[in-house]
């Protein structure tokens, strides 16, 4: 379980986050939608340990333990994983060397055995299957020279492989076509276990539409203002925010 609770944080002094909270049950996605600027690429930063931003206020709790003190690397071990809005190029290392050193930094973690690269191959070949990513972009360098849709579809391979308990996608429809984001949202679903929570953060109603979330929050000015089902989505969708910036009705978890 994560469970965020009055969540404050800044970034060279200015404050974005102010006073957010959120509890995601295993088994739950959670989309969260707002204007530019409401903090939610922030959120996700700050949940995977980004030294730019400066924590002031509140708990992160993952499973009881407050994740705020352990660095990137630490949070990665316990399970989170995040997928970035911009996913950055990589030159001289290989989709394959990259995966296979983070799973295994992360079983050395947990005090698992290494895969040897001949069990990594056979894993990563079931889950490029599954995002329908062809065998030969294993060797190309990370990222370099890919297309949006493949960066993204390369960034949910990641998760297929390190298998994560708690997933942040910060826009992860973010230049995709509808295959590249049907193929997209297939993978999610497929990874999703009644173990796992996602918090999926998107400007847009149509990847809900192939992610199916348990529950959906408007961020504004830093904090929860709404929340609700999916509908809430659709309602988002046909009038815009206007309507909540004169009467938000306050966080909810």
């Amino acid at each position: 379980m994560i469970k965020i609770i009055n969540l404050h944080a800044s970034i060279e002094g200015k404050p974005i986050l102010k006073g957010l909270t959120l509890t995601v049950n295993p088994g739950e996605i959670h989309a969260i939608m707002g204007p530019n600027g409401a903090g939610k690429s922030t959120l996700a930063k700050v949940l995977a340990g980004h030294p730019a931003y400066e924590v002031t206020q509140g708990q992160v709790l993952f499973n009881g333990q407050d994740i705020l003190e352990l660095d990137p690397e630490e949070r990665a071990h316990l399970g989170l994983f995040m997928s970035f809005q911009y996913p950055v190029e990589i030159a001289g290392v290989s989709n394959v060397q990259f995966l296979h050193t983070a799973l295994n930094a992360n079983r050395k973690a947990r005090n698992e055995a290494p895969l040897s690269l001949e069990e990594f191959d056979i894993l990563l070949a079931e889950k490029m299957k599954l995002m329908e990513i062809k065998p030969e972009f294993k060797e190309r360098n990370l990222n370099e020279g890919f297309s949006g849709g493949e960066k993204k579809r390369n960034e949910i391979l990641q998760m297929a492989v390190l298998a994560p308990k708690f997933a942040i996608l910060d826009e992860t429809d973010s230049g995709l076509d509808i295959d590249a984001m049907r193929i997209v949202a297939n993978g999610v679903n497929q990874l999703m276990t009644p173990e796992t929570e996602i918090i999926l953060i998107t400007h847009y109603q149509r990847l809900l539409d192939y992610i199916k979330p348990n529950f959906v929050h408007v961020m504004m000015d830093g904090k929860i203002v709404q929340s609700g089902g999916p509908e809430l989505a659709l309602e988002l969708e046909s009038k815009g925010y206007d309507w909540l910036i004169e009467s938000p009705q306050g966080a909810a978890e």
